[in-house]
């Protein structure tokens, strides 16, 4: 092993020292051949004398109220007190604020699928927010960044001059149109990274070609000049790096060093420099496709050299595609839940617009502002390419379990040694068919899951059963409607068979026009009570989605799902908590109880209802989940679906009878959305 790549696992090692039992791999150095043992020491212990000099700026701090004021950054505030993400609504455009709030840490997901605030915010080496933050002042951006996004900006159409701002600045902000690069394959465009650094140095060291060796410092002055101008993203970073590597190579003429050691060289810098930026997604996606691009590529190059120049050259560039997605497919799926199926052609089209819109880009930072024409042509072409390949099919999956990574990088693994000639083709095959198989098989194990979602103080209770079915008993408030959106997808649940509507509650029914508009729904179930004129009915009604109405003793089959519905009977007085549906789910021996917000009055009518699991009814109010109930269902776990709100939700008493009932009790406030497994009796 060369002391390069030992210095790379030394340091990575390091950077890894604060995950989860992350401290075994301390001693990992030790491990290493001889050879690369010093070379492996060195890189852990410069990481972490590199973590001791950035200490957590807010220990001790957090719940302070503090007045703070610095340059806001992409949405986070320098102070002079430490960098802090001020939780803003609407988040202002960057600039100079001051902004009064109180120091907190970020919050983790609260739902499958919601956005990782402490991860990504880690990702930059930040510790904390400023929550409940009130803007007192901001102005504008003077600075050298502002002024070349005028520039750039000037004599461009909106949309292309915010593809310009994107493409050459990383200002993704900018750019309306950027979750069509995304859902198009495309969006590694918008990541500032070897792409565009290879961009700005081919254009550089062909301008500088008269000075011969002298030009590869002067590309490198200028390299580093970009970099303070558009920020230290992590994959500029790396890109950067990497380049320079390769310059200061030339220059002392000892040739261009291959790309895993310019790859696994920037690595070890880079940690050494920011350890959290392991943490960072793009710091993760940016080094697994170049490590993609340096092991795939060459065994399949070699593979299509006898073919004519003009096929090697397209399915060169299929392959540099493939090659790179490989290496990040799960990170990608479990990040944004979709991959393009069409990406290797729209990036065929997409790459060469970007070889000639990105240099033009620069250019006009110069000054050329005669070459708006050109730029704004190309930036409309790569728009349309963007537009075109945005509705392609895609591969969607759900969120992965770290088991999932595991086996995915097994079977690549197989696929890469078996290109490079280690690994016999059958065995390479049977370790990906075992991986596929050990990935397959928790989902072949038949359980009944219950989730109880997080969406505040309001509603949303999804069961699936095997065989994919999948129904959602009530949908949470309007706002929430994102959240359980989200969550659906990172279930991987790809339509719901069902979508019960307990009683028209804002809190239970808010979010149900917008599931019904963004996500596929079977059918929807109400009472007959359920007011027709309902906007969930409505839309429903519009979108031709059968629209199912049950009261007492009647039973929908779904699969192996059985629901049944216990209240309200056709005489049930006036009221939407009193003609609230009360559901039950059976599945081979088990039962889910789910019921709404059934006053306590109305529990004497309900049956004998034995269930595993039992949803509280009116979030644990006072006036519901009686004695009478609990009796009668005797469940082993009661969920209760709350937020903050000003009601004593749940109430005491209500919780001093589940307990006694010896039932245990999880909460959504307090651990956020809940799971249950339920296997068959």
């Amino acid at each position: 092993m060369t002391p390069v790549y030992a210095l790379a696992l030394g340091a990575l090692a390091g950077a890894l020292a604060g995950v989860p039992w992350g401290f075994l791999l301390l001693p990992a150095a030790w491990l290493l051949p001889p050879n690369a043992r010093r070379a492996g020491m060195l890189g852990l212990l410069l990481v972490l004398f590199s973590i001791l000099l950035h200490p957590d700026p807010w220990k001790g701090r957090v719940g302070e109220r503090l007045l703070l004021e610095g340059p806001l950054v992409r949405g986070v505030l320098y102070a002079r007190e430490g960098a802090i993400y001020p939780r803003l609504f609407p988040r202002p455009e960057d600039g100079w604020i001051r902004v009064e709030g109180r120091v907190a840490r970020p919050a983790r997901p609260r739902n499958p699928g919601g956005f990782d605030l402490a991860g990504w915010l880690r990702g930059k080496g930040i510790t904390a927010v400023l929550a409940d933050a009130r803007l007192l002042a901001w102005r504008p951006s003077e600075g050298p960044r502002a002024q070349a996004a005028a520039r750039l900006a000037a004599g461009l159409s909106p949309p292309v001059a915010g593809l310009a701002r994107a493409l050459v600045l990383g200002e993704r902000a900018a750019l309306a149109e950027a979750e069509a690069f995304r859902r198009a394959g495309l969006g590694h465009l918008l990541a500032l990274s070897g792409l565009h650094v290879g961009f700005l140095l081919g254009f550089l060291l062909i301008l500088l070609a008269p000075l011969g060796r002298a030009r590869y410092p002067m590309a490198l002055l200028v390299l580093a000049g970009y970099l303070a101008l558009a920020g230290p993203s992590p994959s500029l970073v790396r890109a950067a790096l990497m380049a320079g590597a390769v310059l200061l190579a030339l220059f002392w003429g000892r040739g261009q060093p291959g790309l895993l050691a310019a790859l696994v060289l920037a690595l070890a810098i880079q940690l050494v420099l920011a350890p959290w930026a392991l943490y960072d997604l793009g710091f993760r996606l940016s080094y697994l496709a170049v490590a993609g691009l340096g092991l795939f590529l060459p065994p399949l190059y070699r593979g299509i050299q006898p073919l004519a120049a003009g096929v090697r050259w397209v399915l060169g560039g299929l392959f540099a595609t493939l090659a790179a997605q490989a290496a990040v497919l799960p990170l990608v799926l479990d990040a944004f839940g979709r991959v393009s199926l069409l990406s290797p052609l729209a990036n065929l089209l997409a790459l060469p617009l970007a070889a000639v819109f990105v240099p033009l880009g620069f250019l006009k930072l110069l000054g050329l502002g005669f070459l708006a024409p050109g730029l704004e042509l190309t930036g409309r072409a790569l728009l349309w390419v963007a537009d075109a390949f945005a509705g392609a099919p895609a591969l969607t999956w759900g969120a992965i379990a770290p088991s999932g990574f595991g086996l995915y990088y097994l079977a690549l693994l197989a696929i890469l040694l078996a290109l490079w000639g280690r690994l016999s083709a059958p065995r390479a095959a049977a370790l990906v068919l075992a991986a596929a198989l050990a990935a397959l098989l928790p989902r072949a194990l038949p359980v009944l899951e219950v989730w109880q979602l997080d969406v505040g103080e309001g509603h949303a209770t999804l069961i699936r059963a095997p065989g994919g079915v999948e129904a959602l008993v009530d949908a949470g408030p309007d706002w929430a409607a994102g959240r359980v959106l989200r969550a659906l997808r990172a279930l991987g649940v790809d339509d719901l068979d069902l979508l019960v509507l307990t009683h028209p509650d804002r809190d239970h029914a808010g979010a149900a026009p917008r599931i019904l508009r963004e996500h596929p729904v079977g059918a929807v179930l109400t009472s007959p009570h359920y007011p027709e004129d309902d906007p969930a009915l409505t839309l429903a009604r519009l979108m031709g989605v059968p629209h199912l109405v049950a009261a007492y003793g009647d039973r929908v089959r779904l699969g192996s799902l059985t629901l049944e519905v216990w209240h309200p009977r056709a005489q049930t007085p006036p009221g939407d908590n009193a003609r609230s549906l009360v559901v039950r789910a059976l599945w081979r021996g088990r039962a889910v109880l789910v019921l709404g917000d059934l006053p306590r009055r109305f529990e004497d009518g309900l049956p004998a209802l034995p269930a595993d699991v039992l949803v509280a009814s009116h979030h644990g109010a006072e006036n519901g989940t009686g004695q009478a109930v609990l009796e009668k269902a005797r469940p082993k776990v009661v969920l209760i679906g709350v937020g903050k709100n000003p009601f004593g939700h749940p109430g005491p008493k209500t919780l001093v009878r589940i307990r006694a009932q010896g039932a245990r009790v999880h909460r959504t406030d307090l651990e956020g959305a809940i799971r249950v497994r339920l296997g068959p009796y």
